[in-house]
């Protein structure tokens, strides 16, 4: 169960937001019907990248055996 405030993983790249899948990001906001969660992506200094509507089937719970990883962000594309 996705909560809010909970650490989630992209499940498949969002190109027109420069996301790849892997990346994670923040649950913000869970709707009632619990089919949708608003999650932001941000940057490691605290720049939000994007802040989506996703649903269960864009997003995972993080688990506590993963390991992070950095990348740098590329430009969004026009």
């Amino acid at each position: 169960m996705i909560r809010e405030l909970d650490t989630v993983v992209l499940a498949h790249d969002i190109r027109e937001f420069g996301l790849r899948r892997g990346d994670i990001g923040a649950v913000v906001y869970c709707y009632a019907d619990g089919q949708a969660f608003e999650v932001e992506f941000a940057t490691a200094a605290g720049a939000t990248v994007a802040v989506l509507t996703l649903t269960e089937a864009d997003i995972r719970p993080m688990a506590t055996r993963e390991i992070l990883h950095a990348r740098r962000l590329v430009a969004i594309p026009a």
